[in-house]
């Protein structure tokens, strides 16, 4: 091709042209960023985005937030509790950082707040407060699931008779999934029913967990006395469905704890070979208010059958069912066990049941009529230390208590927030990784090297 002094103008030309148009593109593209903010998390777990379950709680807020730090002029400080707020308001614009406070600065203000570390928040929502010591999501989420809970919501534990312990690290206590409930704003109580004379007003649910030694009449009376003053109760027993002297309890709700436990063989599936595990996937929950929407699988390491017959006084719906490939087992467990059509009884079977009712109750000088709810389980190890991580068990839990205490906005919020943080491997697998690093790779990547070096001086 002849090249000319007309083509050599028409190249700058154009050349000229293509760089005023990348440039005009480039401003036009920062002009618009300052209009529009757009951001993506491409890590695995979204890890620097806001949890579907912060987003839920955040979606119960309809008011302005006001946080204020109190933080030393520490640079990573912070920013790390700009970062952190600054997710929240991506998704609640109204929420307001105040600028940092140095607690040196105000030690009065320090001491009336109570301030005890540095980067400590206070939350405000409406006429509450709460304090947050970390810049971690899950107590951020946790604060604010407080502040919109609101009212404290007193949840009582029965003691004194061998009771799943709601303080407890064995694993057979409750320790785990009660510290969750705490998280979310609930206060624990134990009760021991010898040293009172009634069980306090201000208790939002009553929790008989698991008694392993009878009840006395007088107990039982103060149990009964209270679900008649219309309180709400969740009881969880397990095989083979000794009530221990709460027979009474059991003739006022209509219901029967069967003797037995349950069998199914489905578990083996999945590489459970206990039989006595019943293994509960989302297909097999009856429609119910506390597993709307519930996805998750749940274990139940030992359950016995909970049976009813409808009555004009509750409204009974079962909660959580078995298969019809299950049974009621009576007999003995060891061995080969097989189902007896004479002595045992096919599923499909109700592990837990729900009871309602509408209650007309005095308070002052008025009428009011209150709902009341129960929900039985025949099975206390699913939210024991032990299980209570395993699948979805945690978070029915969650669901179970925040349906009786008529918090029914919170039901659906999933109790899981953290994200994995950290990479956990076996000794075996660190050894390996550390082998190939510090002298597998290293030897590799020399030994290209030399070869490469070498070719070069044979040319």
């Amino acid at each position: 091709m002849l090249i000319t002094s007309k083509t050599r103008l028409y190249s700058r030309i154009n050349s000229t042209v293509m760089l005023v148009l990348i440039v005009s593109l480039a401003g036009l593209l920062g002009w618009l960023s300052t209009l529009h903010t757009w951001q993506s998390d491409w890590t695995r777990g979204g890890r620097h985005t806001l949890s579907d379950v912060s987003k839920q709680v955040l979606a119960k807020m309809d008011g302005p937030i006001e946080i204020t730090a109190y933080a030393r002029e520490d640079v990573g400080l912070r920013d790390a509790i700009k970062k952190i707020v600054g997710r929240y308001q991506l998704v609640k614009p109204d929420i307001k950082l105040h600028p940092f406070v140095n607690p040196d600065a105000v030690p009065e203000e320090i001491r009336n707040l109570g301030i005890s570390g540095d980067g400590e928040l206070v939350i405000r929502y409406r006429d509450r407060s709460q304090h947050v010591q970390s810049d971690d999501e899950e107590e951020f989420t946790n604060a604010l699931y407080r502040l919109v809970r609101g009212a404290e919501h007193w949840l009582a534990f029965i003691e004194g008779h061998g009771e799943r312990s709601p303080l407890g690290q064995a694993n057979f206590d409750l320790n785990t999934w009660v510290q969750q409930l705490t998280n979310r704003g609930f206060r624990i109580q134990p009760l021991n029913l010898a040293n009172i004379q009634a069980i306090p007003e201000n208790t939002q649910v009553l929790v008989i967990a698991g008694p392993r030694v009878d009840f006395l009449p007088g107990e039982t009376s103060l149990i009964t006395d209270y679900l008649e003053k219309g309180g709400n109760l969740l009881w969880l027993t397990d095989p083979p469905g000794n009530l221990h002297k709460l027979d009474a309890l059991a003739d006022q709700l209509q219901i029967r704890i069967e003797p037995g436990t349950i069998m199914d063989f489905a578990g083996q599936l999945i590489g459970l070979d206990d039989p006595a595990i019943v293994l509960q996937t989302s297909s097999l929950y009856p429609p119910h208010p506390v597993t709307q929407g519930f996805d998750y699988t749940t274990i139940f390491p030992a359950a016995t059958a909970v049976t009813f017959a409808e009555n004009d006084i509750w409204e009974i719906r079962p909660l959580i069912t078995t298969g019809d490939h299950t049974w009621l087992e009576t007999g003995n467990l060891e061995g080969d066990v097989n189902f007896d059509e004479a002595s045992d009884k096919a599923g499909p079977l109700a592990i837990g049941i729900s009871l309602e009712r509408e209650k007309e109750l005095d308070e002052g000088e008025n009428r009011v009529r209150k709902q009341q709810r129960i929900v039985v389980v025949g099975d206390g190890d699913f939210l024991s230390n032990t299980y209570i991580n395993n699948g979805g068990n945690l978070d029915l839990g969650m669901r179970i208590i925040n349906w009786l205490g008529s918090d029914d906005d919170f039901i659906t919020i999933p109790a899981r927030i953290a994200k994995d943080t950290q990479l956990e491997l076996s000794p075996f697998a660190g050894v390996i990784i550390g082998f190939g690093f510090l002298i597998i790779l290293p030897i590799a990547l020399l030994t290209i090297g030399l070869t490469i070096w070498w070719r070069r001086r044979k040319r």
